[in-house]
């Protein structure tokens, strides 16, 4: 299934899976101060196969292809989080796994009451199922995005798959694996013909509750990699939010939802490589101690001050113009159900609450004379740097690309 949206986001996977893996040439090496690695075969072997089936499920027309997709992505995360084979890593990639299938049972039996009903497993027959079969596909695979997507009450998993090298979550938790699940959301209210509006009721709610519940949760971190895990979640939210507003017929909030699918996949993932940057060259990812990022390493207090403000939505950077057209749609249907107008409020407020919080951080972290800690850091490889620069760059564009293309 080719189509604007399709070839968006396959853009998205595909170029941040070439990024990612410029940047691991380097990442993985015995000069790495947090974890010295050379990066084995099954490193790269498992992020290619997790590229290629990220591809595969974009394009996929049929709910059993995304069924394939969804598990190959799924036993692909588990090997990739478990790299490091610690007792910790192979806890939180068995956890991944066990709790992102548990959620898959939602795609399956959405994919077996669509073919008992219609005799095949196309997406566009969904558009054909009567009114009571059509919500209870679309609301089971809701079910299954939660919980690729870290949403309530399936996100324990993600912040614990930190355990994965950096790359890793970069890739896994920016570009592709949490966005399997919004894609796949997106996908099928795009074949649906018209969704009931309990599916819309259902995911805008629960979008809010995982935004909130995601925002209180970062507050207390002080593990950078950790931080954007909770962040992921409520990023996530906000497009669950949008695609669940385009319900009510907001096609402004699905067109918000889809070009921050693409935009927070370059923010956050440069987030997380400058996170990555800093455990390489200072030895840790703990805040506290990585003051004065800016003066010992000009491109990575650049890299950490665009991406904060791309993700918390501060024009001109590319979060800004997507949560604008998410929130505006949320109006728009707020005019005729005060319910949604009070989501979006609630939505809005977290996230100037979110642009305050990394605001502090980057008081504390990134400006100021260097700390002990990143006075002694070492050079950034010059392909690290390359990758940074070019996704810094991307934090910015994205938003016009995006928009440019979706018209």
């Amino acid at each position: 299934c080719v189509d604007t949206v399709s070839a968006l986001v396959a853009v998205a996977v595909v170029a941040i899976g070439l990024l990612v893996a410029i940047y691991s040439g380097d990442y993985f090496s015995k000069d790495n101060r947090e974890h010295a690695d050379i990066g084995r075969r099954r490193f790269w072997a498992f992020l290619l196969v997790f590229i290629g089936a990220m591809a595969g499920l974009v394009f996929t027309s049929t709910l059993i292809g995304q069924l394939v997709f969804f598990e190959i992505t799924g036993a692909c995360s588990w090997a990739l989080i478990g790299y490091y084979e610690k007792p910790k890593s192979l806890a939180s990639a068995l956890k991944a796994l066990l709790v992102t299938h548990l959620a898959s049972l939602g795609l399956y039996l959405a994919a077996a009451l669509l073919v008992l009903n219609t005799g095949t497993f196309s997406l566009s027959a969904i558009a054909t199922l009567p009114v009571g079969v059509k919500t209870v596909v679309l609301l089971a695979i809701l079910v299954a995005a939660w919980g690729k997507s870290a949403q309530l009450p399936f996100h324990m998993w993600l912040p614990d798959a930190m355990e994965a090298p950096t790359p890793v979550s970069a890739y896994l938790h920016a570009a592709s694996m949490v966005k399997v699940g919004v894609y796949i959301y997106a996908r099928s209210l795009m074949s649906a013909g018209g969704a009931p509006e309990i599916v819309g009721w259902v995911g805008a709610t629960m979008a809010v509750v995982t935004l909130v519940y995601g925002f209180v949760m970062y507050l207390p971190q002080a593990d950078l990699k950790r931080l954007l895990a909770y962040s992921t979640i409520t990023q996530l939210a906000y497009i669950f939010l949008g695609l669940s507003l385009s319900v009510f017929g907001s096609k402004l909030a699905f067109d918000g939802a889809i070009a921050h699918v693409f935009n927070h996949a370059f923010a956050k993932t440069l987030f997380f490589l400058v996170a990555g940057a800093l455990s390489f060259t200072a030895g840790t990812r703990m805040l506290p101690v990585l003051r004065g990022i800016l003066a010992k390493s000009p491109v990575l207090g650049v890299g950490f001050v665009v991406a904060a403000l791309a993700i918390t939505g501060v024009p001109p950077f590319s979060g800004f113009f997507s949560k604008f057209a998410i929130f505006a749609g949320g109006f728009e249907v707020g005019a005729v159900h005060p319910a949604l107008l009070a989501l979006t409020v609630i939505a809005l407020l977290e996230s100037v609450g979110s642009f305050a919080w990394f605001l502090k951080w980057i008081g504390r972290s990134v400006v100021g004379a260097p700390s002990e800690t990143m006075a002694a850091a070492q050079p950034v490889p010059a392909a690290m740097k390359l990758v940074l620069v070019v996704l810094i760059v991307m934090a910015v564009a994205s938003s016009f690309i995006a928009t440019a293309w979706l018209g």
